[in-house]
């Protein structure tokens, strides 16, 4: 048998902290994902880099903080969109070439979003497949953005659909990812399934918009834990189950916090550095290597992942390049063991809006408005009582830590400019992938479709 386990990251879009029923949900069905929380191990205090998208993703790929590798800010937008001749340079290094190197087959399915001209594509980021849309699934044409290019399906470098029926899209990468793993089930691989749920606009298969308790985002929910349970079944059909380790989390908290979804018990929602907006569910299950039913309180990140995998495959993160991760393979072997890092600094594009250390956080800024506000995490989860006047060592201590930070990383709300930042990827002459043609038989004319939460078809 293989020494070095087979990975599978699960990550969805704009799924929130509650929104699981293992994370305090009773809303949403999701009995797989709560089954992987049972026979693995539940991280409580897991972050993201961003509370967005774009650079949320590039940091877990790159194991980076978003500003170190450009990703802070695009052409002034939080996020990357369809066209753009920016997107992650060809100098990164990612999660999926590392794990290249190792010997590991790798794929992509599904939400990218980390540049979409050929030279960002994931093939060109370690990944021998991709399948999926490239960026958000409301960033083709609808009715209240017609001027968007059509909705792209990519297959490796090349645009296989236009405008597809999204009701369809999970079915459609769950079988991408069965078909990757039957493939791959004699060597060491690596899947990373990046979900379209629970981002909207939500077109959600019949069986699950009927069975939902929570309406169209409960039914995206209940088809993301289909997927799951599927690939399960095929791990344990196939007898590599054991010696596999899936990662499930979300790129960031829920938008539609009170309308359907639930960051709770967090304050904020995403786009912001509250922890609602960045404080995300994390479950690891790897049933040779992982105690069943483990809870672990340690400050872990996304960046984690980069140098985490690394070491169980059995290879050196680069030795030439800054790397903000730390291995976390201790902590999911023994969630009581000593967690490598105690720090997290909330960045907000290229402003530095927070810090966490060890149980205490400081609010420096909230977008363009300064505030002093600090919570004790673990008493305050819902960051509602501020000790910012009772407890001036502990400012004057984390106050240190964002100085340091900014000196590396910078902080445009003061006028700083970071040492240890790399530039973006650039490429001259970037077009969309796609461009409407009123004579093309496009499958759902989604552009005259409303972008509601609630539509169903």
């Amino acid at each position: 048998m293989q020494a070095s386990p087979n990975i599978i990251l699960i990550n969805c879009d704009d799924l929130g902290y509650g929104d699981l029923g293992c994370y305090g949900s009773n809303r949403n069905n999701t009995p797989h994902i709560d089954r992987l929380a049972q026979e693995g191990m539940r991280f409580t205090d897991f972050y993201m880099a961003s509370p967005v998208c774009t650079p949320s993703r590039a940091a877990m790929m790159t194991g980076c903080y978003p500003p170190r590798i450009g990703f802070g800010s695009f052409h002034g937008e939080v996020v990357l969109f369809p066209g753009y001749d920016i997107g992650l340079s060809r100098e990164e290094v990612t999660v999926a070439s590392q794990l290249k190197v190792a010997g590991y087959a790798t794929k992509i399915i599904g939400k990218w979003h980390c540049g979409d001209q050929p030279e960002f594509l994931p093939t060109r980021h370690g990944f021998d497949e991709y399948f999926g849309i490239p960026y958000s699934n409301d960033m083709g044409m609808q009715s209240d953005r017609p001027d968007n290019p059509p909705l792209p399906v990519v297959r490796n470098e090349k645009v296989v659909q236009e405008q597809p029926d999204q009701r369809g899209i999970t079915e459609r990468y769950t079988e991408e990812a069965v078909s990757f793993i039957d493939r791959h089930k004699d060597e060491p691989f690596f899947l990373y399934l990046a979900h379209m749920y629970v981002h909207v606009p939500l077109f959600v298969p019949k069986q699950f918009l009927e069975s939902s308790k929570n309406g169209a985002y409960g039914g995206a929910v209940e088809c993301i834990d289909w997927s799951v349970g599927v690939i399960i079944d095929r791990l344990k059909e196939l007898g590599i189950d054991d010696n596999t380790l899936v990662v499930f989390t979300s790129d960031n908290g829920s938008r539609a916090q009170g309308e359907g979804g639930s960051n709770d018990p967090c304050r904020g929602t995403k786009q912001e550095t509250w922890e609602g907006g960045q404080r995300l569910p994390c479950i690891m299950r790897w049933p040779k290597r992982i105690e069943a039913g483990e809870n672990c309180d340690a400050l872990v990140t996304s960046m984690d992942f980069f140098p985490t995998f690394s070491n169980l495959a059995g290879i050196s993160v680069p030795g030439d390049r800054k790397i903000d991760g730390f291995d976390i393979s201790g902590l999911m072997f023994n969630a009581k063991a000593t967690a490598p890092n105690d720090t997290f600094f909330y960045y907000r594009q290229n402003s530095l809006e927070a810090v966490r250390l060890g149980e205490w956080k400081l609010h420096f800024r909230k977008q363009s408005e300064p505030i002093q506000e600090l919570y004790n995490l673990r008493e305050d989860i819902g960051e509602s009582r501020n000790r910012y006047d009772e407890a001036p060592e502990v400012v004057a201590s984390l106050e240190a830590k964002a100085d340091a930070i900014r000196e590396d990383l910078g902080d445009e709300a003061l006028g700083v400019s970071g040492k240890g930042t790399r530039p973006i990827g650039r490429v001259e002459k970037a077009k969309p992938l796609t461009e409407y043609r009123s004579d093309h038989p496009y499958m759902v004319a989604m552009y005259d479709l409303p972008d509601m939460p609630t539509m169903s078809g």
